[in-house]
């Protein structure tokens, strides 16, 4: 079942914030998922994903760029911002990217679409990913932000790796260790996350956005949902990954990428080579001068690239 409402009430910041996007809440199957929506009206639909330990307000410099083109839609996934938070299965299925694609293609059906683009940066990427090898005909093209497959990202796993994305393997650690260790002080937790991989600390986030992840991330519920997130992409993900690559299943559509030049991605893999394999599309991207939030840090060249992939109907 699907049905939604407008959200009124629960922003917490100023009036110019998102200034023209409309705020909702979607109940998907159950599940209450916030977005924000704007842009032109009559526009191509662009899908615009956030990751950890983050909500749609990453994208917030881009989409006064990109909303003059594109009919944009920014969810808070499961377990983020506003969305819903639910305690977490025996074995992670419901934060699993197979259920987070299904919430946020949900969403778009509600607002009436069938096909659309898709940008996901970091978590939002591996929705994406998802998303496009479940429901191919639904994403016309796929730009994803600073990842390559989750799957190729565990397979070659070494010392350096792990050092770089401790959290992978500290994450997915039985509740309620990591949980209980974050909660003691998760607000000090989240500016060390956001101020690491290659980002030199947290000056590119402006004050508003810094709320609204405090807002999201900051809760027993918050932080629980975060680790579930990884423990499923440690777990059932890899499961739908391997039996997705065992049927010969690619992303059908274009697909481009960037990736910051100061980051882990940059260092430990070959994202063009590392897409193509996982794609039957052209692949295109390159390294941009930014750590890992490259929509925070480079919200004016992330949205040139956006424009210039997808284009306009």
């Amino acid at each position: 079942m699907t049905s939604a409402s407008t959200d009124s009430g629960v922003t917490t910041m100023g009036s110019s914030w998102f200034e023209g996007f409309e705020s909702r809440t979607f109940d998907i199957d159950g599940v209450a998922l916030f977005a924000r929506i704007g842009g032109k009206a009559d526009g191509p639909p662009l899908l615009l994903l956030h990751g950890y330990p983050q909500t749609h307000a990453i994208w917030h410099r881009a989409a006064q760029r990109l909303g003059e083109r594109y009919r944009l839609v920014m969810p808070d996934l499961r377990g983020y911002g506003r969305s819903a938070k639910p305690p977490g299965t025996h074995d992670h299925a419901n934060y699993s990217k197979r259920a987070m694609a299904a919430d946020v293609l949900g969403v778009m059906r509600a607002l009436g679409h069938e096909r659309f683009f898709v940008a996901g940066h970091d978590r939002g990427g591996r929705v994406a990913h998802r998303l496009a090898l479940d429901h191919p005909k639904a994403v016309r093209k796929l730009c994803v932000l600073d990842i390559v497959p989750t799957l190729t990202m565990y397979e070659r796993t070494d010392m350096a790796f792990a050092q770089a994305y401790y959290h992978w393997f500290y994450l997915i650690q039985p509740a309620p260790l990591p949980e209980k260790q974050i909660g003691a002080d998760p607000g000090w937790y989240l500016r060390h996350t956001l101020g690491g991989w290659g980002s030199k600390g947290i000056s590119f986030i402006e004050p508003e956005a810094l709320a609204d992840y405090d807002h999201g991330f900051c809760t027993p519920e918050g932080v629980h949902g975060a680790c579930e997130d990884y423990r499923a992409a440690a777990g059932i993900d890899l499961e739908h990954d391997r039996a997705s690559r065992k049927a010969g299943q690619r992303v059908a559509c274009d697909l481009h990428v960037l990736w910051g030049a100061r980051g882990v991605v940059a260092r430990q893999f070959q994202p063009i080579a590392d897409w193509q394999a996982a794609c039957s599309g052209a692949v295109s991207g390159y390294a941009v001068p930014a750590g890992h939030f490259i929509p925070e840090e480079l919200p004016a060249l992330t949205a040139t690239e956006l424009q210039n992939f997808f284009g306009a109907d």
